[in-house]
C-alpha cells in the first residue's frame, strides 16, 4: 500500500540530511605562531603562521581593531542626524553616521550613547540595537554594532582636540537620494541607511 512506504521514505530523507551535516568540511585554521608587526594608537598589525585544513602551513596578516559602534539618530519628524568629516587616508570629506571605537571594558550601548553625545552634542531617549556587521573580514577583526537612536535632545559636544566635523540635519528621503547618487558612499553609513529603510518600511 502507498501509505506503508511513507516511513521508509521519511527515514531515507532523514539519513540524507544527517549525512549532509556530517559531510560539512572543517575549514578552520589553527594558529601556530603570532607576532606583532606594528602597534599603533588605534590599530595593531599582526602576522600569524597557521595550519590550514589540509595540514599545510601559511601566513595570515591582519589588523586587530577594538570594535566600534554606529548610531542611526532619527529626529521625531524622520530627519536624520549626519556628519560631514574629512578622512585623511582618502584626502576628502565624507557624509557619515555618528560612530566611534569601543573603549576597553565598555559595552556597546554605553559606547553608542557616549559617542553620539561627544560627537554631536545630542542625547537620545530611546535606543534599539539594529545589527552587528564585520566589514573587513579578509584583513581585520573589526566589528561594528549599529544602534537606532530616537527622542533626540540637543546639548554640548565633547569632541577630541583633533576631531573636526559639521553636523547635518537631513530628511530621510534626501539622504537616500544622496546614497543613490554617490554623495553618501561610506560603508557603515550606506549599511545603516539601508537597514533603517528596512526597519521603517518592512518592520525589521
Amino acid at each position: 500500500m502507498p501509505g506503508s512506504q511513507e516511513p521508509g521514505i521519511f527515514f531515507a530523507v532523514l539519513g540524507i540530511i544527517v549525512s549532509m551535516k556530517n559531510d560539512i568540511p572543517d575549514l578552520s585554521e589553527t594558529e601556530l605562531a603570532s607576532e606583532t608587526v606594528f602597534k599603533g594608537r588605534l590599530l595593531h598589525v599582526k602576522r600569524d603562521r597557521v595550519r590550514l585544513p589540509d595540514g599545510a602551513e601559511s601566513t595570515r596578516e591582519y589588523i586587530v581593531h577594538p570594535g566600534a559602534v554606529v548610531v542611526i539618530p532619527v529626529f521625531d519628524n524622520g530627519d536624520l542626524l549626519l556628519e560631514r568629516q574629512h578622512r585623511y587616508p582618502l584626502h576628502r570629506d565624507f557624509i557619515e553616521l555618528p560612530a566611534g571605537k569601543i573603549d576597553p571594558g565598555e559595552d556597546d550601548l554605553t559606547c553608542a550613547k557616549r559617542e553620539l553625545e561627544e560627537e554631536t552634542g545630542y542625547t537620545a531617549a530611546e535606543w534599539r540595537e539594529a545589527t552587528t556587521i564585520y566589514p573587513c573580514i579578509g584583513y581585520s577583526d573589526e566589528r561594528l554594532a549599529f544602534y537606532l537612536a530616537r527622542g533626540l535632545t540637543p546639548g554640548n559636544h565633547g569632541r577630541d582636540h583633533d576631531e573636526f566635523l559639521e553636523i547635518l540635519r537631513v530628511p530621510f528621503g534626501e539622504a537616500m537620494d544622496w546614497l543613490r547618487s554617490g554623495k553618501i558612499c561610506e560603508t557603515k553609513t550606506v549599511i545603516g541607511l539601508f537597514w533603517l529603510e528596512k526597519m521603517l518600511q518592512q518592520g525589521w
